[in-house]
């Protein structure tokens, strides 16, 4: 398995989390065979159970949108690239602001600017500053049994079930507690309010994976780390008007 921290630069921080599932895990993998399952569980090359990084960076990137546009901060609309920094940063007067002028500029010259959400996460002219790691359970494989979840299709229309369309999911054993470890590398760049954003957003996540209105993937948090102190939570509530220096 690749170690991320050997492939980063420099980090300043790390975060250490562990998901603990409350109830049963359901993160499919297409291509995955073995398994009597339309839909098996996704699983390392070891066959341990993992919560890929990038589906957790994912969420992680909604929660701290949806939390810095609630205390004010203009965030522009990801994924689409045309709404995204920095073009959008062009044409609104609300992004073209000190705080979000990081030095870079396009090719005639004109700075960009990049909004809270991509100077943490990036976007296709801005390299992420945080990488996520897989989320990986340490228990052996051969120690967890399969789990298979019947379901059936529904036809809407008809509010009935569908002929022959019987499917089977499957998932961690229910109700085991099963913890997920894995890391979050912040880049030696990373803004100071990137730890409280991070924190703040995981706050928000009750259930990763598939099914979740069935009640599959709901989970706590467990964060080791020392909370951050009051500078980065202050810089994170402090919005600034355009033209105040930060």
């Amino acid at each position: 398995m690749v170690q991320l921290r050997t492939l980063l630069q420099p980090s300043t921080d790390t975060l250490t989390l562990t998901a603990i599932i409350d109830t049963a895990l359901c993160i499919g993998a297409g291509g995955s065979s073995g398994s009597l399952a339309d839909k098996p569980i996704l699983r390392a090359v070891d066959g341990r159970l993992l919560i890929p990084g990038s589906h957790l960076k994912g969420r992680l990137r909604h929660e701290c949108e949806k939390l810095a546009r609630g205390l004010g901060w203009p965030i522009c609309d990801s994924p689409v690239a045309e709404t995204m920094c920095p073009q959008i940063g062009t044409s609104q007067a609300a992004f073209q602001r000190p705080d979000y002028a990081i030095g870079s500029t396009f090719i005639d010259g004109h700075p960009q600017y990049h909004c809270l959400i991509c100077q943490l996460f990036g976007n296709p002219a801005l390299p992420s500053r945080l990488v996520v790691e897989d989320l990986v359970c340490d228990l052996e494989a051969e120690s967890l049994p399969e789990v298979l979840l019947p379901g059936v299709t529904l036809n809407r229309r008809r509010r009935t079930a569908e002929d022959q369309r019987l499917y089977f999911l499957e998932t961690s054993p229910v109700n085991a507690q099963l913890p997920f470890t894995g890391r979050i590398y912040l880049e030696a760049n990373c803004p100071v309010y990137a730890k409280a954003l991070i924190l703040a957003a995981l706050h928000h996540i009750h259930a990763l994976g598939g099914s979740k209105s069935a009640g599959l993937g709901w989970l706590t948090w467990q964060v080791t780390e020392p909370t951050p102190d009051e500078t980065a939570w202050n810089r994170l509530a402090t919005v600034l008007s355009v033209g105040e220096t930060p």
